[in-house]
């Protein structure tokens, strides 16, 4: 490679003009730095080579026109200005200069190495006393503390959570329950306070009163607001049966959740009643730490109703490889303690399972109780019930994340309730930018991962009422592409080891492109443009 240097800049030829034709990208290295090239419509761009979110590589994702998506987990990214815009990941890409001259491409990096660039924000400006409050600590609260700031919103944003630490990445704690809180953290307190974003942990809502804008905390104070997002998750639904009280019978909902059962299961029985996403990747998580892992389940196989039973016979074949076992179609009758602790657990077949903790994940309940005084809207399942800018039926009340009901433009605007983590991030930059008037319509397709042992499996659209499964390849050599038919057309799909087939679907259902049921049958995958 040629290359000239000067100040803290390096330029190097990384390509002829003629290696790219357009709607092709590459990847090279200048300066130890993995930058990503894209030809489009004869123009040469730059950007990083590595998600923002958990540093894949984008050449190995799925471009179309000025964007990339990450094959992982979905983010998407701009070709062109490197700007983050599908989640998940808070940061974007760094942008490089790029010169064409003599029919070969030269791109010009900083020598310091950079992964991410964090978009422009502005600060608290105390001469403005308007006050947004922001319930919640997730991703939905903090997406729309970064987009008012982006946007130049000057005023006050306080975020209060009832958790003890700072907004982290809770999709972590059900894969790597003992990692280390800074590991996970979203942003570090010293970023939060350059850019005036209070966070108030140990806070607890009790009320909203929308008529005098205050909120009332679980300690007697009351904080003003001028708008409100409501941005409360939510909370893992508890076991009704006797013994459900006692000390070692856990919910996984928070870091400290995810330290205490790492603790009480290494060396012991551990017994998992749920086969849900989470109590699948704890059971994956704990099979090489506890003494012994059991799972109970109310369907013949895993993810039956979700993913359907062949992926869920496969995700139960390879956590049986690791000796973890499953008593399925069954159910909890009683949990028998001793001194106040789990010493067994009797199932409605009558068998009875020694266990020294118990960990439940039978399903979430939208946090909306504290609403129950308020005319804010709430449906039969406790979701707020938002339109398609985020609003609530309320003035200056807004809502974002696993709490809400919101209109999803891929199913005809039909109201929906998705615990994503990447769907908590688009409603809260939709929040943020109707809080500010510049009312952009939701407009995102639903991704999703779950990781058991080393195995990601990925999933896009949204498949409820599936009425057929189409595979490729097979669950048997656990590589495969499966399309989710409801009547004649694709609705969603799911892959293992088949990267990145799902991300190139999911940019396909955002486009409204319709995917016919003769497509997914065929043996012809050419329409999809795999590698």
């Amino acid at each position: 490679m040629e290359s000239t240097q000067w100040c803290e800049e390096i330029t190097e030829m990384v390509c002829s003009e003629s290696d790219l034709q357009d709607g092709q990208m590459k990847e090279v290295e200048v300066g130890c730095q993995k930058i990503l090239v894209v030809r489009n419509k004869g123009e040469f761009t730059a950007v990083g080579g590595l998600c923002t979110h958990y540093g894949a590589p984008l050449i190995k994702g799925t471009l179309l026109g000025d964007r990339v998506r990450c094959p992982f987990h979905g983010a998407c990214f701009n070709t062109k200005t490197g700007d983050i815009e599908e989640f998940p990941g808070l940061d974007s890409l760094p942008v490089y200069k790029v010169k064409v001259e003599d029919g070969k491409v030269y791109v010009t990096a900083n020598k310091q190495k950079l992964n991410k660039r964090v978009k422009k924000m502005c600060g608290r400006v105390l001469a403005v006393s308007y006050t947004v409050v922001l319930i919640g600590g997730g991703p939905a609260s903090l997406q729309c503390a970064e987009t008012l700031r982006q946007n130049d919103y000057g005023g006050r944003i306080i975020m209060v959570t009832k958790d003890e630490q700072l907004p982290l990445d809770k999709t972590k704690l059900s894969k790597a329950m003992n990692i280390e809180i800074d590991k996970i953290l979203l942003r570090q307190s010293d970023f939060l306070q350059q850019y005036g974003i209070e966070v108030w942990t140990k806070k607890e809502v009790m009320s909203v009163d929308t008529d005098a804008k205050t909120v009332t905390f679980k300690d007697g104070t009351i904080q003003h607001y001028d708008q409100l997002l409501i941005s409360s998750g939510g909370r893992a639904r508890p076991l009704q049966c006797p013994g459900a009280e006692l000390q070692n019978v856990k919910l996984l909902q928070n870091y400290n959740d995810a330290t205490e059962i790492h603790k009480m299961s290494a060396g012991n029985r551990a017994i998992i009643i749920g086969t849900s996403f989470i109590g699948m990747e704890v059971a994956a998580y704990l099979s090489d730490k506890a003494a012994n892992v059991t799972i109970i389940g109310n369907s013949k196989f895993p993810y039956q109703a979700s993913l359907g039973p062949d992926i869920g016979k496969m995700t139960m074949q390879m956590l049986e490889e690791k000796n973890v076992k499953f008593y399925m179609n069954n159910g909890v009758n009683e949990i028998r303690g001793q001194n106040g602790k789990v010493k067994e657990v009797v199932l409605k077949h009558g068998e009875v399972l020694p266990a020294d903790i118990v960990i439940v994940g039978i399903g979430v309940i939208p946090n909306s109780d504290f609403l129950k005084k308020t005319l804010v809207e709430i449906d039969s399942r406790n979701a707020v019930v938002v339109d398609k800018f985020m609003r609530t039926n309320i003035t200056d009340v807004f809502a974002a994340g696993d709490v809400v009901s919101f209109p999803l433009p891929l199913v005809g605007h039909k109201r929906v309730n998705i615990g994503h983590w990447q769907l908590a991030q688009a409603h809260g930059r939709i929040a943020g930018l109707s809080m500010l008037k510049q009312q952009a319509a939701i407009n995102t397709v639903p991704y999703f991962w779950t990781m058991l042992l080393g195995k990601s499996i990925r999933y896009t659209g949204y498949g409820e009422g599936y009425n057929e499964i189409v595979f490729k390849g097979s669950t048997e050599e656990r590589k495969f592409l499966a399309f989710y038919i409801k009547g004649e057309e694709v609705v969603a799909a799911a892959s293992l080891n088949f990267d990145p087939a799902v991300s190139k679907l999911a940019e396909m259902l955002m486009m409204g492109k319709r995917i016919s049921k003769a497509q997914a049958q065929s043996d012809d995958l050419s329409w999809l443009q795999l590698p």
